[in-house]
Order: structure tokens, then C-alpha cells, then sequence
């Protein structure tokens, strides 16, 4: 146990020492000049080991800062750019469900390629090279590694226990206990200024929306690294490729299918009482003058958007999973089946195609649309071209099988030719994000990515 003077002694040289690193990572990598000054930073020594962060501040034990100095001089301008990369991922703005165990790691192999992969020699340190081979071992099962692909890799494969607590080894850097505690719990252990530089002061909503506020601080400081990161790396004439890699996963638009798919409405008059166009006044008034009279009735027609006409295109081809597909149509008809989704008639052509067209399927009732489901079986399964499936549905509209066709989703891997031509009705590319480069599409289509989990 250490005297309040050497204490004070060690954690005064504790902060230089991060302070050093800090502006050793800010002269070098500028464009990590709002993450690097976002922190506020203290001494926690009865709180973990090493250091810690939650985004608002960067904790260290005194005694662990100087230990990694003085066995290797890169540890902590490696572990403060560790913790500060956690960050800027937005690793610890997660969903309770998470398996902790599996994301932490996922977050620590994330974290520790992309510094690897700056190849900047003051971030070397003796682990490094054993994180490579060991990643190496993987193969090509790994080719892109954020923290999501990580952790949907790591829940897949199922890993023998011993792989898994090898990868905890060689990755782990920080603490990240600090994630998952409530603002209470951070107050218990004693670190009352967690809080400052977050606007309000007081109660369980207050809190909730500073931690909101916290994520959208971290999102902008993404965004801006992104922009600055074109212009470095022109500059010193290098390319990051996995900090670029977790930037995109960071900055990605999420996207809410269920919104996405009212796109695809169209108007029509439904039996309903309109509120909006009611006026309670009057008609109490009328009760309460003529007992049960009232002086004006509720309007009974509301003019609403329903789905009705649209068709659903999947691609069979070899390298879109059955599995998915299955997933895919079930999300759309959950989707349709809810609120107020369908009229009492729709008129919902669904077609399995690869390069050719081998099924197309008619729904005209919630029950035809169940029976579907129920027997579905997948077609084809050969390569993919997007132009007959076009050519089929112009064909339909042609012949008037669509009043008013509004529009064509298409759900496929993106591997293959796409239409030259504008379609007289809305059409949109649905991928699955799934390790592999996601293609650009036609400026007339909407592009829609999706994760497995989000389908």
C-alpha cells in the first residue's frame, strides 16, 4: 500500500505519461483530434486494473500505466488509442441482449486489427505480431473485421472454449465492466463527475437522453473522421483499411424496413372514422340538447395508404441462402399482415428468378399468403440477371395485371446485370450484409442493406 505522498507522486506521473500519449496520437493521426479531446480523464485504482472507458471519461489505475511504461514504452499510447477507438465504434452503446463474453472480445479484435493495421511503428508492441498469426489461422473466414461481423462470427462458429479465451489473451486491453453499469452504479463507485460537459441535471429521463446525446457525439466524431481520413490518407500516401472498415459500420445508415415498405403504398378509401375531421363539441352538444341526437355525425370514410400492388422478387441464385429468403418473405408479409397493411384485396406477385424466371405466384388474400409460407419451396439456383425479371413485370403491366403497380422489391446478393433502362414504377435492391462488397446500384433504384439479425 502506497503513502498518500508516493500515490500522489505516481498518479502525477501516471497522467503525464497519458497526456504524452495522447499528444503523441494527436501530432501524428490528426484526424482523431475531436475523439482525443472528448474524454475527461482520472485515477481509479479501486475501480479496475488497468484503464476504462464508457465514452464520457477514460479511468486508469496509476500503477498499471506506469508497469506497461516501463515494460514497453508503446503500451499506453496503444491503450489509450485502444479505448479511444471503442469509442468512435460505439462499441458500448449495446443492446442488453448481447452476449457480454463473445461482444467484448469481438470489440478487443476489432479494436487491436485496426491498430495493427496503421502499421505506424510507435503503436508495435510484442503482442502484435501473435494477434496477426492468430487471426491468420481463420483464414479467409474473416476478411472483414468490425465488431458486428466479429461477434456474428464468434455466435455462428461456436468456438471451442480454449479458442475463445486465447482470443480474450491476445486482444484484451482495457476494462469494459464500465459499459454495462447504470449511472447509479458508476455513482457508487465513486466517480461523481462522470457527467459533466452532458447538458440537464436530474432524473431517469434526463440520464437516458444523455446517453442518447453521448452515441450521437460519438456518430458525428465518426462522420468527421471519415471526411479527414480521405484527405490523410492522400497525404501520407497509406490507406487504413479496417479503421476505414468499422468507420463505414459505424457511420452506416440504419435502415427501418417496416418504414421502407410504406413506400410502397398507395391510396384508397377505407370504412373508418376520421378523427382528424371530427368535432366533439358539436356533437356532445347534440346529446347532451336532444338526448340522442347529435347535431353532427363522425365522417365514416378515411382516405389511407395500404399496401395493394406490388411484387417481390427473389433471387435463388446459388449464392443467396434459402435460409434468408425465408426470413426475407416472412419480414414483408409480417409487415403487411400488421396494422393496417393490407386492403381487403391485394394483388401481390411474388417470383423466384435467377437468370430466368422459374415461379410466380399470385396473392390476392391474407390466407393465400399464408398458405405460401406455409409451403414455400425455392427454385433455380443457377446464376443472376436482373433484366428478365423486369421484362416479366413490364410484360404485366402491359396487360393491365396491376391497376397501380407501385413498385418492385428485389431481394438478391446484387451479383448481376441490372436493367439499362428506368421501369415505369419504383423499384429497390434489398442485400444482406454478409462479408462481401455490396454493389452499387442504378440511379433510378433504391438500395436497401440489411443485416441478417435486422430480417
Amino acid at each position: 500500500m502506497l503513502d498518500e505522498v508516493t500515490q500522489k507522486k505516481v498518479e502525477k506521473i501516471a497522467l503525464e505519461i497519458i497526456n504524452m500519449s495522447r499528444n503523441k496520437l494527436l501530432v501524428n493521426l490528426r484526424f482523431l483530434d475531436m475523439a482525443l479531446s472528448r474524454f475527461d480523464i482520472g485515477p481509479k485504482p479501486d475501480f479496475t486494473a488497468c484503464t476504462a472507458t464508457d465514452g464520457r471519461v477514460y479511468l486508469y489505475d496509476p500503477k498499471h500505466i506506469l508497469t506497461s511504461y516501463r515494460v514497453e514504452e508503446n503500451l499506453p499510447v496503444r491503450g489509450f488509442l485502444h479505448s479511444v477507438f471503442h469509442c468512435v465504434f460505439k462499441h458500448m452503446f449495446i443492446s442488453p441482449a448481447v452476449d457480454r463474453e463473445l461482444w467484448n472480445i469481438a470489440c478487443d479484435v476489432a479494436v487491436e486489427s485496426a491498430i495493427n493495421d496503421l502499421t505506424l511503428p510507435y503503436l508495435n508492441t510484442l503482442r502484435a505480431d501473435r494477434q496477426k498469426q492468430f487471426l491468420e489461422g481463420f483464414g479467409s473466414e474473416l476478411t472483414i473485421l468490425s465488431a458486428e461481423k466479429m461477434y456474428r462470427f464468434l455466435v455462428d462458429k461456436k468456438l471451442p472454449e480454449k479458442t475463445v479465451k486465447t482470443l480474450e489473451m491476445l486482444f484484451k486491453c482495457d476494462d469494459h465492466l464500465i459499459w454495462y453499469m447504470t449511472d447509479e452504479q458508476k455513482a457508487n463507485h465513486g466517480i461523481p463527475w462522470y457527467r459533466r460537459g452532458l447538458r440537464g441535471e436530474g432524473g431517469d429521463d434526463n440520464l437516458r437522453s444523455e446517453r442518447f446525446e453521448l452515441a450521437q457525439d460519438w456518430g458525428g466524431i465518426a462522420e468527421r473522421m471519415q471526411m479527414d481520413m480521405e484527405a490523410f490518407g492522400k497525404q501520407h500516401g497509406y490507406d487504413a483499411g479496417l479503421l476505414t472498415q468499422n468507420l463505414r459500420e459505424v457511420t452506416r445508415e440504419r435502415y427501418n424496413y417496416t418504414e421502407f415498405l410504406k413506400k410502397f403504398a398507395v391510396r384508397g378509401e377505407v370504412i373508418k372514422i376520421n378523427p382528424d375531421e371530427f368535432d366533439y363539441n358539436f356533437y356532445t352538444y347534440g346529446l347532451e340538447l336532444y338526448e340522442n341526437m347529435p347535431l353532427i355525425e363522425p365522417l365514416e370514410y378515411k382516405d389511407t395508404k395500404r399496401i395493394r400492388e406490388f411484387v417481390i422478387a427473389i433471387d435463388t441464385s446459388g449464392s443467396v441462402s434459402g435460409e434468408q429468403v425465408q426470413m426475407f418473405v416472412q419480414k414483408t408479409y409480417n409487415i403487411l399482415k400488421s396494422t393496417e397493411s393490407f386492403f381487403t384485396k391485394i394483388n401481390i406477385h411474388i417470383i423466384q428468378c435467377d437468370a430466368a424466371i422459374h415461379e410466380d405466384v399470385k396473392i390476392t388474400t391474407q390466407k393465400e399468403f399464408d398458405n405460401y409460407l406455409k409451403n414455400m419451396q425455392l427454385h433455380g439456383f443457377g446464376g443472376t440477371d436482373f433484366r428478365p425479371v423486369f421484362s416479366y413485370v413490364d410484360s404485366l403491366v402491359e396487360i393491365k395485371e396491376f391497376d397501380n403497380l407501385k413498385g418492385l422489391i428485389y431481394f438478391t446478393d446484387g451479383y448481376g446485370t441490372f436493367p439499362a433502362k428506368m421501369p415505369s414504377y419504383d423499384a429497390a435492391f434489398v442485400f444482406v450484409d454478409e462479408n462481401y462488397e455490396i454493389p452499387e446500384v442504378p440511379a433510378w433504384a433504391i438500395k436497401l442493406v440489411l443485416r441478417k439479425d435486422e430480417i
